[in-house]
């Protein structure tokens, strides 16, 4: 039986960085609200250790996307499959990442893909152009993290 896993990414607005790569990728943002209620109301987590966020209850800091296929617990939201994790931390983006995503594009092929995903706030960095072995665009997400639209 394979693993489950999911990629955590370290970001300074968690919940916002969520939005964008569950509309990039159109997956879910989970939705902890249900977790966090009973949390709160038995007294295990302090008030300040929430965060509300488009009508959500959310852990402060953290943010989940996942798969709208895959399966999810219904009481925390956590998906059981495809997902990531955006966490926030206190110091900002310094280097290239050792690890990143390649957003495949659908029918209306990488100039389709490339101009939704500036809509949706992700900058154009470089063209990449190898004639037979491809062609994609190096792009950033809203805090720079580096992914490829291929």
């Amino acid at each position: 039986m394979p693993l489950h896993w999911k990629l955590v990414i370290d970001s300074t607005n968690a919940p916002a960085l969520a939005d964008f790569w569950a509309a990039a990728l159109e997956y879910e943002v989970e939705d902890p609200t249900p977790l966090v209620e009973q949390l709160l109301a038995a007294g295990h987590l302090p008030e300040g250790a929430v965060v509300e966020h488009r009508g959500r209850k959310t852990f402060r800091g953290y943010a989940a996307i996942r798969h709208p296929e895959d399966p999810y617990d219904a009481t925390s939201g956590v998906g059981h499959g495809r997902r990531l994790l955006f966490q926030d931390v206190p110091e900002p983006k310094s280097a290239k990442n050792r690890l990143h995503l390649d957003v495949h594009g659908g029918p209306g092929g990488l100039d389709d893909l490339v101009t939704r995903l500036e809509t949706l706030g992700a900058i154009r960095v470089r063209e990449v152009d190898k004639g037979p072995a491809g062609h994609w665009w190096v792009m950033q997400d809203p805090e720079g993290n580096e992914f490829c639209a291929t």
